[in-house]
């Protein structure tokens, strides 16, 4: 499907072509192979907190196939079935109570075979960010590689709605959220330079390429609203409309723009966090829910802080990158997410210092007193009761 594009947001960076990777001596490949497991570690260890919640009614609920990631999550709100989530081998699935399993409900991409692995997500797809319409049943998608999608209410193969903007293909779409008065959908393309897979360099090379888009849903327009964003993550709109929260992962922060009132066009810092945030849900209340990766680790500004040290991670190839990655899977982690109030203050901290039972959280969901949490890491999605 063509998509229009319009808007005067500022232009998307072009893509840099980097020099072939034989460039580099071998000592240099070495020396940046061991710095990056090196950091991959110390980006693992967590520190201390007061902060720890109990996991007393806790229940983990595996996902089925061998698949991990149940990155996001939505309830149809058509017939309250759900929820559904997206995970690593393209599929996105539902869970159904009654039987206490997860059914196949959808895909990104009719390619299906040797599908589960990260070097395959370009191929099969690797579904992020979920949000149904409120009233026709069709969920919307954020999937990494294939943008902006669209499936009806029976599942199958989703349909394409923009897979890029302003001429550039989207490399990193990753969440969304709906604005059902005007007829908008908010989300993000997380990075011009660094695809999902990649998404380790998108922190560690501090990349500001990232994008806030806007898809018209009548004129099937998209418009480029905010640019040269540091890794925008998660977006939320707020119970009335006036404004929208963008999650800047490597800055550990929240964006705020304003939609409506006299600072309409506003961007301003919402709030500052101790980790670094994913996805973000709004509640009935009109709070917000943000999961967080791990605690804010010091190595990091030390990275950035040093240009020659960004250069040369830039450099590394996927193989280095993914076995990184692999590490701070396997080594033990930490649960972390917060609770934001309208005006940004923090209202809770849910915590599991060691990961007993949840880590690693991209999306925390509250539902009829419970939470969901998701992980782009774990085999599994997990339901808790929230504490009062």
């Amino acid at each position: 499907m063509d998509t229009k594009v319009s808007g005067d947001g500022l232009n998307l960076h072009e893509i840099v072509s980097e020099p072939p990777f034989d460039m580099l001596n071998s000592k240099l490949f070495l020396t940046a192979s061991m710095v990056a497991l090196i950091i991959s570690v110390l980006l693992s260890v967590g520190f201390p907190s007061n902060n720890h919640s109990g996991d007393e009614g806790a229940k983990v609920i595996p996902i089925d196939g061998g698949a991990v990631g149940p990155e996001s999550f939505d309830f149809n709100p058509v017939d309250g079935a759900g929820p559904y989530t997206g995970v690593s081998d393209g599929r996105i699935v539902k869970l159904v109570v009654s039987e206490g399993r997860w059914a196949d409900f959808a895909v990104t991409s009719p390619h299906r075979e040797s599908c589960g692995g990260p070097a395959m997500e370009d191929k099969c797809g690797r579904p992020l960010g979920l949000k149904f319409d409120k009233s026709r049943g069709v969920l919307y998608i954020a999937d990494a590689y294939f943008g902006l999608l669209e499936v009806g209410p029976n599942g199958g193969l989703a349909t394409s709605l923009v897979s890029k903007a302003q001429g550039l293909p989207l490399l990193f779409t990753n969440a969304l959220d709906i604005d059902y008065t005007n007829g908008f959908i908010y989300f993000t393309d997380s990075s011009q330079h660094y695809t999902r897979r990649d998404h380790t360099l998108v922190v560690l090379t501090d990349d500001k390429t990232g994008s806030l888009l806007k898809y018209n849903l009548e004129s099937k327009e998209v418009t480029v609203v905010l640019n040269n964003l540091t890794f925008p993550n998660g977006v939320a709109l707020s119970k009335d409309g006036n404004f929208l929260l963008v999650a800047e992962t490597t800055n550990c922060r929240i964006l705020r723009l304003w939609l409506k009132t006299p600072k309409a066009g506003k961007l301003e810092v919402f709030t500052d966090l101790p980790g670094y945030p994913d996805n973000i849900k709004i509640n009935q209340n009109g709070e917000f829910w943000v999961g967080m990766y791990s605690r804010k680790r010091e190595v990091l500004t030390w990275i950035h802080s040093h240009p020659w040290m960004v250069d040369i991670l830039s450099k590394l190839p996927f193989a280095i990158v993914e076995a990184s990655s692999y590490i701070v899977g396997k080594l033990k982690g930490e649960g972390l997410a917060a609770k934001l109030g309208v005006d940004g203050e923090i209202l809770k901290i849910l915590e599991d210092v060691n990961g007993k039972t949840w880590k690693y959280a991209s999306e925390v969901m509250e539902r009829d007193g419970y939470l969901w949490i998701g992980s782009v890491e774990n085999p599994f999605a997990v339901k808790m009761k929230i504490e009062e």
